[in-house]
Parts: C-alpha cells; structure tokens; sequence
C-alpha cells in the first residue's frame, strides 16, 4: 500500500518544500533584482550555491550517522528564519545586500543538509519505491509548475515582505510533516570514526558502482555543455526572437512534461530502469535542437514538453535504482556524492555560456549541447554496467536509525 500516513507526511513535506524551493527562486530574483539590478541576483545565486556544494558531502556523511531525519527538520528550521528575517527586513525597509546574501547562504548550506534524505526516506515510509518515488516526482513537478506563477502573482500585489514569509510557512510546514512521521527506530551506526573516514568510505562505495560513476560522469558534462547553457542560452534567444511571455510558456510546457513524465513512471516498470531511463532521455535534446533550430512556438512547445517528459522519467528512474541498489547504511553519503557529481559542473556551464555564446553564437552552442546530449545517451547504453542493472526487488520499510550520542 502505497498511501499510508508516513508516506502522505513524507509526500506533503517533499510537496510543500519543492512549493517553497521554486517561489525562493523567482522571489530572489525579483526582490534583489529590483534592489541591487543583475549583479546582485547573480551573487544571491551564487551565495546559495557555494554553500550548497561545499555542505553537501559532509551532510551526507552526518545524515548517515544521525539519521536524514533530523537534518531535514533542522534544515527547515533554518530555511524558516533566514527567509523570516528576510520578509521582516523588507517589511521595515530595504535590506543591504550583505545581509541578503548571508541568509541565501544559509538557505543553501540547509538544502545541502536536506538533499541526502531526499533519497533516504523514501524506504523508511514506503514498500514501493518505484511508485513512491513516481508519485513525489509528479507533485514536486506540480509545485515547480505553480511555485514560480504564486511568487511573481504575490510579489506583483502584495511586495516581497509577504513572499518570503509564505515561503517561510512553505518550510514550517514541511518540518511539522516531518516531525509528526512515526517511524520504526533500530540502534544508529557507531561513530567511532572520523568523519573524514566516513566520507572517504563513502567515495570508495560510490567508485566501486560502476554504473553509478559512469551516469555522473556524464552528467558532469552534461553540466558544463548542456544543462548548464540551456537556460541562460535558451532564455536569451527565445525572448529575443519571440518575446519574454514566449519563454514563460516554454518552462510551463517543460512543467507539464515533467509531470507526464512523472505519470508514465508511475505505470511502467522497466526489468533495466537505466536502460529505459537512457532511452527516454534522447527526447531531452529535443529542445535545444528546437532553439537552435529557429523553431516555431508550437514546435518549442513540443520540445520543451518532450524534454520534461524525458528528465521526469529518468529521475524516476534513477533515484529507485540507487534506493534499491545502495545499503541503506551508505545510502546518504552516496546520494551526497552523486548529488555534488551532478550539480557541480552546472556553475561552470552558466559561467561559460555567456562568453561561448559570444565567441561562436548561441545557436552553435546549443547545436552542440544537441550532439552532446545524444553522444550522452548513447554513452550510456553502450556500457554494460548501465544497460544491464536489473530492477532490485522492493524493499520493506526500513528502520530509522537511533541518534547516537
């Protein structure tokens, strides 16, 4: 049974905290943009992300001794009073930049303390992974969808005090959904090691998957040629040609793919889930090739649709693998590394697009990111450890290890 209440918790904190994400990024922007223009919404950017690159190995090493639990329930709270200051600074006035970027930072090092159990408790509050997993992946695609639309329709009547305080409510909410989850306990694993041990353990566990490195090591190129240009590139050359509001139906296109996405996973059960992934996965490329292309609205708005369909299904995909793949021992230092193998490239991306973009067009950027994003896949297939990995049987709900002192 899927819907049991620790999942209906689980899945409303992951619900209402994916809600909280998308509305921080567009209130970020526009309230520091208006304040501090484009500069400052690119150090807010970076203020979040560096924090949430440096923490995130180690948090997955904590969320291993301690139990994820605990660490997403403190990464609530913390996301609940920076963005609480925030909404009290710009209720009295306008609030310096530094202070800005302080509370941005802590809202990425809280991420980076609640990604590992994003992963994590999944088999601690479902019997179905696939279905789980399936399912979170629909509403958090939902919220990712409304998420942007309530923070800019909130900002344009009511200012940014009042974004950031819903957004705090977002986070309060998901802490309470957490705090209230009944879980099996059974005794943590001991700590007598440094944490630089459990982290090195944890990379030895993540090198000897081969299927694991291989996935990462393509997406951290995907990071730099791909995903990373997509949206800076694509943003600039949809707008120019077709408008701003063009651009915003593209990402609400991309939105309805991820939760068809989400959909299609929730009823297929591929024997080799990566394979299938992979496969899915060639519609990704549809979009920049459509960009590159000049394609007409309709035309991006397939595109666009394709490529959240093929992200969604993967993700599915990939996330019950490593679930059911990884002991539940390991899971959160390995889902730390495979988060930081996957994100950390996507800076270095943004940073390049720009300037590659210059020097040789955006068109050409995103042809090649077309190449690339097929050369991927096709990486993928070709090796054995990828194509092969067979679905794991489902495990029961686990226990939720005891903190230790």
């Amino acid at each position: 049974m899927l819907w049991t209440k620790n999942f209906s918790y689980f899945f409303l904190a992951r619900t209402v905290s994916a809600f909280g994400d998308a509305m921080l990024t567009v209130a970020s922007a526009l309230a520091i943009g208006a304040i501090y223009g484009t500069t400052g919404v690119g150090l807010g950017l970076a203020a979040w992300m560096i924090p949430f690159l440096g923490c995130i190995l180690f948090s997955g090493v904590l969320a291993d001794r301690l139990s994820a639990r605990p660490l997403m329930i403190a990464a609530d709270v913390a996301r609940v009073v920076a963005q609480g200051i925030i909404a009290i600074a710009f209720f009295v006035g306008t609030p310096p930049l530094a202070l800005l970027l302080v509370c941005s930072a802590v809202s990425g090092a809280a991420a980076a303390m609640f990604q590992p159990g994003v992963n994590s408790m999944v088999p601690l509050v479902s019997d179905d992974l696939h279905r789980a997993n399936a399912a979170i992946k629909v509403a958090s695609s939902f919220a990712h969808l409304l998420g942007p639309a309530a923070a800019g329709v909130l900002y344009a009547f009511l200012g940014a005090a009042p974004v950031y305080l819903i957004d705090a409510a977002t986070f309060a909410l998901s802490g309470v959904c957490l705090v209230a989850l009944r879980l099996t306990v059974s005794p943590a694993t001991g700590t007598e090691t440094s944490m630089l041990r459990d982290l090195a353990e944890g990379w030895r566990e993540f090198r000897s998957r081969t299927w694991m490195w291989s996935v990462i090591l393509v997406w951290t190129v995907y990071g730099i040629v791909l995903i990373g240009p997509l949206v800076p590139v694509g943003s600039v050359l949809i707008s120019g040609r077709l408008g701003a509001q063009a651009y915003g139906w593209v990402q609400s296109a991309i939105a309805v793919g991820t939760i068809l996405g989400g959909l299609a996973a929730l009823r297929i059960r591929p024997t080799r889930p990566l394979a299938a992934g992979a496969v899915a996965m060639f519609g990704y490329g549809l979009l920049p090739l459509a960009i590159a292309l000049h394609a007409s609205l309709p035309m991006l708005l397939a595109a666009a649709t394709f490529n959240g369909l093929a992200w969604a299904f993967w993700s599915v995909m990939w996330q019950t693998s490593v679930q059911t793949q990884v002991p539940l021992e390991m899971l959160n230092r390995i889902t730390a590394y495979e988060v930081f193998g996957s994100n950390g490239s996507l800076p270095i991306g943004q940073a390049l697009a720009g300037p590659v973009s210059g020097a040789i067009g955006g068109e050409r950027l995103l042809g090649a990111a077309t190449a690339v994003s097929a050369l991927g896949c096709v990486t993928l297939l070709l090796v054995p450890a990828v194509r092969n990995l067979h679905r794991s049987p489902e495990r029961k709900p686990a226990a939720e290890p005891l903190p230790t002192a």
